[in-house]
């Protein structure tokens, strides 16, 4: 039995042809045209690529800094000791601590953040607690730009709204670009500079078409397919 969609899904998808592309701004226009909830859902994209995910070299990573940010307050600790403790603290760290901090995560459980950053030094003691990070996307490393002696480039550009990507099992990327509360062109710079970014990321491995296809929607809303 085909499942009945709600009658706030179904008006949107009024406002969405299905099946049909379109340009970017105009997907962007198409989806604030959709209803809208409660909260302030969030704007996203996601991209099927055509990678072989079972091939190591068809892996798709990197970090992002999106111009207007992702409209959410990102919570930051910071692991380190010394000089930059105050440089964190001042730089405007959430959390800033060395081993313990590390012993709180460990032994307490304490994961009242968004985001991780640590200096080299600190790796060492800190790759103990990769079953705890590392599945909730934790645990920071120099390829997202988290593990860094300069803490305070690190901080600035995580507040700012550098976020990072990675392809999933599926061959897949989802990002979010802002939030509905956001004026288009702001969703627009974000969401192209997302498209450009993964674009010029593409493994040199990889043959053929490197994006299949793309979708915008919100966490809650319709999908908008987008011309590439």
């Amino acid at each position: 039995m085909a499942t009945k969609m709600s009658k706030r899904v179904t008006e949107a998808y009024k406002k969405v042809q299905i099946g049909k592309s379109y340009p970017l701004k105009e997907a962007i226009e198409a989806l604030q045209q959709t209803p809208k909830i409660k909260f302030d859902e969030t704007v996203e994209l996601h991209f099927d690529l055509g990678i072989d995910t079972k091939d190591s070299d068809h892996n798709v990573r990197g970090t992002i800094v999106l111009p207007h940010g992702t409209g959410k307050t990102v919570r930051v600790a910071v692991i380190c000791q010394g000089d930059n403790v105050a440089k964190a603290k001042n730089a405007g760290a959430d959390f800033v601590g060395g081993l313990d901090l590390i012993e709180k995560i460990d032994k307490e459980g304490f994961l009242d953040f968004d985001c991780i950053v640590a200096t080299p030094d600190m790796m060492k003691d800190l790759s103990r607690l990769g079953k705890v990070l590392g599945p909730r996307g934790l645990m920071p490393s120099p390829k997202a730009g988290t593990v860094t002696p300069d803490v305070e480039r690190a901080l600035r550009e995580v507040k700012a709204g550098r976020v990072e990507f990675k392809s999933d099992k599926q061959g897949g990327i989802h990002l979010g670009v802002g939030k509905r509360s956001f004026t288009i062109d702001k969703i627009l710079a974000n969401a192209q500079v997302v498209i450009d970014t993964i674009n010029h990321a593409k493994p040199a491995s990889v043959k053929g078409i490197f994006i299949k296809s793309v979708y915008l929607s919100s966490t809650m809303g319709a999908g908008v397919k987008v011309a590439i």
